[in-house]
């Protein structure tokens, strides 16, 4: 199946009441893996890269391998997907290279260290969704600043996270302005902040309501119940993978993620979209210090991948069956890119919120 948009699948994911993870790739393996998964789940799938993975690998090389990837698993629904984008040429040299959906990161300037006004935010993310639109390709925008609320600070992933204290007020997104914000800028999908953050180091503790806030989530749902949420820095940072990594010759201090069950719980409210990056960097990093520590004579580069593809793809196949996306890839008949253009010209795909709003 030829790629899809991520508005088509987040349209059914909300209609049949699943999520869907977003797994950052840089290279084949990953996608072997992750598609091997999801072929034998029968789920949909988004890829998505960063700016530094598209640095890493090339556009070229990217775009051609998850083409390459849809013709080996053709029952599969593909989504690829620019995340965090930091301005308009970065989201639309994306899409000339095949990426059927963009996030626009308004919620900082450019560099991707400043917090930004709500005012540019607006404004960019607005002017990448026209343009986006115009070609029928989806448009993720992002309000409030992802951090941490137990120490006000940001995490960095690929050159991107704020600098300095944040306050509150910028790490917890309001569900009034997520209204006018839908509003304003017509984008397909909204990333909150609710205290996630990127990277391993996300909370000192197992995270409860205080520096998790899933009533933020809540507020947001019943302000927009037919706006795609998205939550960004959500990899659950397994136990078990630390524990290996640690036990062949890793040093990472005791940390904890996005507990899976609290993420199941946000499908339940409204989110559609779960990133998940470190996660699968810290599967195929155990494996590879766990062949090198137990065969230490070993130089072949495949001998070290194939575990790591194997650790990544048992990972894969858990966040599917969890989030409820299994069973969903062989019910959904592709949209084209033409025809979902055609639909945004005609304002049916404008987001439905007016009745939210009057409430």
């Amino acid at each position: 199946m030829p790629l899809i948009t991520l508005r088509q699948l987040l349209d059914h994911a909300a209609e049949h009441g699943y999520g869907v993870p977003a797994f950052n790739i840089n290279n084949m393996e990953q996608g072997l893996a992750i598609l091997r998964a999801a072929e034998a789940y029968d789920a949909p799938v988004i890829l998505q890269a960063s700016r530094g993975a598209r640095s890493y690998a090339g556009d070229i090389m990217l775009s051609s391998m998850v083409e390459a990837l849809s013709r080996m698993f053709p029952k599969n629904p593909i989504v690829l997907h620019q995340d965090h984008g930091n301005n308009e040429a970065t989201c639309l040299t994306a899409i000339r290279r095949g990426f059927t959906s963009v996030m626009m990161d308004g919620s900082l300037e450019e560099d991707m260290k400043t917090p930004a006004s709500y005012e540019y935010n607006v404004a960019i993310t607005r002017a990448v969704t026209r343009a986006a639109h115009a070609v029928g390709a989806s448009v993720e925008g992002e309000l409030g600043v992802l951090g941490s609320l137990e120490t006000g600070e940001a995490g960095e992933e690929d050159g991107s996270g704020a600098v300095g204290k944040l306050s509150q007020e910028q790490l917890l997104t309001d569900p009034d302005e997520a209204v006018d914000f839908v509003t304003a800028t017509k984008c397909d999908a909204l990333a909150i902040a609710c205290g996630t953050s990127h990277g391993a180091y996300k909370f000192s503790r197992k995270p409860d309501g205080d520096i998790l806030s899933m009533a933020t989530i809540a507020a947001i749902h019943e302000k927009l119940p037919n706006t795609h949420l998205v939550m960004h820095g959500s990899s659950s940072v397994p136990q078990a993978l630390q524990d290996l990594i640690n036990a062949h010759g890793g040093e990472m201090p005791q940390t904890y993620g996005v507990p899976v069950e609290e993420i199941e719980r946000g499908i339940k409210m409204g989110v559609r979209k779960v990133n998940i990056d470190t996660d699968c960097r810290m599967a195929m990093t155990a494996q590879f210090r766990k062949v090198a520590t137990e065969n230490p004579a070993e130089f072949d580069p495949r001998k070290f991948m194939i575990p790591a593809m194997q650790e990544l793809e048992a990972l894969v196949r858990d966040r599917f069956e969890r989030f409820g996306t299994a069973g969903h890839a062989s019910s959904i008949t592709r949209i084209s890119l033409d025809d979902m253009a055609k639909r945004y010209a005609s304002g049916a795909l404008d987001p439905q919120i007016a009745t939210a709003r009057a409430a």
